[in-house]
């Protein structure tokens, strides 16, 4: 661990002085202030990594000296102190720019795994300066398979990059379809975390004891047919960022593990006695009304808290409709070359077709429809008549599909809202697991991840 020049801020003498004990004694550079107005003096004079600062202080409080500092000083990494029961005001604080908080009181152990912490951020920072210019090189200005040019898309693509370096946590918002994990990937892509894994796991798809041994990993032995260990999610993404898609789903019981994970970046597999260590990133995403849940009790309000230090909503496809003709071009491009079939055309009349659908199932059910044009037409063009809609109440299915067809899309469109569970799929789908998978291999089905 690098040794960080770290500056505490608080008004409470002997809170002060014992922070900056135990900090020189785990060997930093330690500055002291009494106020805001003095810190800013110390500030202007010497350079420091890290800023431990109180939130309630007389005169200049700590929400004012935050901003003050991340407009002046930019760089300096900043920790909010406060009491547990102003935990509400240390997210606002993570929200105007603050790194993480630490609650009143907390053991000298807890500070120093937050210190560490803040030290590995800083030496991701300087590597991820070092590798910045060659990755966008690689990857060139975009944003990956998320595309448009709408003012709606615009301001998510302008939120991605505003979060992406915070390494705080992330909750994306919006209905299912509209490409909340290619949001996520966005981020973890421009982040200082983008050499290490990026993780994800659907909770919604998954019952709570197998999402359990999913997130957390299982020691052998642990219950029936834990025949060897096996390493979790959250151990997975060690240094890297961890995506909870459909975040909502999770159980009261599942929430109180994972915010202690969180809060200490260390947990125990299950039927595990040693803990394990895990610095990871975590983004989450919803279709649901998170705070809606919080009202109703099924959603702890310190969880949600602590998931949501910023959100990003994603627009659905109907209030974005300049969009759809740009990602249907590129989807139609993307499948004639998956099949090495030539790259054909949209007529005028499937254009019209495309824009006029209020496309329920958002971007992706665009992409299930322009995919399945791409094999069942013939010629060089698309037209309106060679557009499906399944289910959506539209007359433009003037083309018929065969079974094997419908078949395959609705098998690949469950396993896609199930993560590719194959379990889950089969029990949604009415089937045992044996025979979906040899509905799999029929239909030349692939998973993705």
């Amino acid at each position: 661990m690098s040794t960080l020049r770290i500056l505490v801020i608080d008004d409470e003498e002997a809170m002060r002085e014992s922070m900056a004990a135990w900090l020189e004694n785990s060997g930093h550079e330690v500055a002291v202030a009494e106020s805001g107005t003095r810190a800013l003096e110390m500030l202007d004079r010497d350079v420091h990594d890290l800023v431990l600062l109180d939130i309630k202080m007389p005169g200049m409080d700590g929400h004012e000296l935050l901003r003050r500092i991340k407009e002046h000083y930019p760089g300096i990494m900043v920790v909010m102190i406060t009491a547990y029961g102003s935990i509400e005001s240390a997210v606002i604080a993570m929200k105007e720019g603050a790194n993480d908080y630490l609650l009143k009181p907390f053991d000298p152990k807890h500070l120093m795994l937050l210190i560490e912490k803040m030290a590995n951020q800083k030496e991701m920072m300087t590597e991820y300066r070092l590798v910045r210019d060659r990755l966008f090189e690689l990857e060139g200005a975009g944003f990956g398979d998320l595309i448009g040019s709408s003012e709606a898309m615009q301001e998510v693509f302008k939120q991605i990059e505003e979060v992406a370096q915070a390494d705080i946590p992330v909750l994306i918002t919006g209905e299912t379809g509209t490409g909340k994990e290619l949001v996520a990937r966005a981020i973890h892509a421009r982040s200082i975390r983008n050499c290490g894994p990026f993780v994800a796991i659907n909770c919604g798809a998954l019952p709570e004891q197998l999402l359990e041994s999913e997130l957390f990993g299982h020691e052998r032995g642990a219950f029936t047919g834990a025949v060897r260990t096996r390493i979790g999610r959250l151990e997975m993404a060690d240094q890297g960022s961890l995506f909870l898609d459909e975040v909502g789903e999770i159980s009261a019981q599942m929430q109180i593990n994972l915010l202690r994970a969180l809060e200490e970046k260390r947990f125990l597999r299950v039927g595990g006695s040693r803990e394990v260590e895990s610095d990871f990133r975590l983004i989450c995403a919803t279709h649901r009304d998170m705070q809606a849940l919080v009202d109703a009790g099924r959603v702890r309000s310190d969880f949600f808290y602590r998931i949501n230090v910023i959100s990003i909503r994603v627009p659905p496809l109907r209030e974005r409709p300049g969009d759809i003709t740009l990602l249907a071009h590129h989807f139609l491009q993307q499948f004639s070359n998956e099949i090495s079939k030539p790259t054909q055309e949209l007529t005028p009349s499937a254009y019209r077709l495309l824009t006029r659908h209020d496309w329920p199932g958002n971007v992706r059910e665009l992409l299930n429809v322009i995919e399945r044009a791409v094999v069942v037409s013939r010629g060089p063009k698309i037209d309106a008549a060679d557009l499906t809609f399944f289910g959506a109440g539209t007359e433009a299915s003037a083309k018929a599909a065969t079974l094997k067809e419908v078949d395959a899309l609705h098998i690949r469109r469950t396993l896609e809202e199930c993560d590719w569970n194959v379990s889950r799929a089969a029990e949604i789908l009415g089937i045992n697991r044996g025979t979906l998978t040899r509905h799999i291999k029929k239909n030349g089905l692939k998973n993705p991840h």
